[in-house]
């Protein structure tokens, strides 16, 4: 099941393909309904796999419980879970607003937890799950791509409930991981990436490049896969060298 994977240009559209060219039932949530469906449409017609797409706030516990429930009824049980939902702020911190701030952690931190803590009772039940959440390097060095503060702390959030959640439910057979990406070609940055952009962006990063949604689906994939049972609690880096860890 993947968060926020309804957009053709984001990463979570990119990991639901691969998932789904692996063999996986793929369910496809996103705050766009009419998108989630048309994605899990087109991925189930070229895979040959079950998908279900559907729409959901994961901010609002109300309609988290109501999606999920619709995916346990018509798919297999949830054995893993990609929360790729989030958004971005490029507002300096003294014009942030409290509004804004709650705004940003309401998306990016209490989704997390809100869509983790409904998914993770089954996968106890079950003594096996894989959850994959979706940090920045922008927590790791305090912004300087796109978005500022009230980003950087949200994502930073992720970091460490990655950790605490690892330990708590490490003795189900559950693994807890997070990826923090550099900057990635992907409408979260703001639109879309004008070469110059992407030149700037690029700038101090080793491999000259911003990342691409495949790459980081390829490393998400991984670690959802039955190959990466013996990680859990690790943050790993995918920004081509920004940050140095």
């Amino acid at each position: 099941m993947l968060t926020g994977a309804a957009s053709r240009r984001g990463i979570g559209r990119a990991l639901a393909g691969r998932l789904a060219g692996e063999g996986w039932a793929v369910a496809v949530l996103d705050i766009d309904a009419d998108e989630a469906r048309a994605a899990a449409a087109e991925i189930g017609e070229a895979r040959g796999v079950p998908t279900l797409g559907l729409g959901v706030d994961v901010s609002d516990q109300g309609s988290v419980d109501a999606a999920i429930g619709e995916v346990e009824a018509g798919l297999p049980p949830i054995v893993g879970l990609a929360n790729l939902a989030g958004i971005a702020s490029p507002v300096p911190f003294q014009n942030e607003t409290v509004e804004g701030w709650d705004r940003i952690f309401a998306v990016n931190a209490r989704g997390t937890f809100i869509v983790t803590q409904r998914v993770v009772r089954g996968m106890i039940e079950r003594k096996r799950g894989r959850i994959v959440s979706v940090s920045s390097v922008s927590a790791q060095r305090g912004g300087g791509t796109y978005s500022k503060v009230a980003y950087s702390a949200s994502k930073a959030a992720i970091i460490g409930f990655t950790r605490a959640l690892a330990r708590e439910v490490g003795e189900h057979g559950i693994t807890v991981n997070a990826v923090a990406p550099g900057p990635i070609d992907t409408d979260i940055m703001g639109g879309l990436l004008t070469d110059d952009r992407k030149a700037a962006m690029s700038a101090d990063t080793l491999l000259g490049r911003v990342g691409t949604r495949d790459e980081v689906a390829a490393l998400m994939a991984f670690l959802l896969s039955d190959d990466a049972g013996w990680i859990t609690a690790a943050t790993y880096d995918i920004n081509g060298g920004l940050q140095v860890s």
